[in-house]
């Protein structure tokens, strides 16, 4: 019999995303965001970002929410990792 060992490296291009478990949404940046939330790419990420910049800080998920392509089940996905 002969038996194979599969292995896997993992790399991150930003040393600060390996750290990263959880970030404040209010001063995050969008790297950030991009990095550390589940299902949150670099375009809502900006939209997190932008939807701050103009109405200001949140101060709860049901906040975050209103934001254009964050829904319920991403908010789900990351509310371990969200912080105010």
């Amino acid at each position: 019999m002969v038996f194979a060992l599969a292995t896997a490296s993992f790399s991150f291009a930003d040393d600060e995303a390996a750290v990263l478990q959880s970030i404040n949404i209010n001063t995050a940046t969008v790297e950030q965001i991009a990095d550390v939330l589940v299902g949150v790419g670099p375009s809502k990420a900006q939209a997190i970002v932008d939807y701050r910049e103009e109405f200001g800080a949140f101060g709860s998920l049901d906040e975050v929410e209103q934001v254009k392509g964050i829904g319920k089940k991403t908010l789900d996905k990351n509310k371990e990792k969200i912080s105010f």
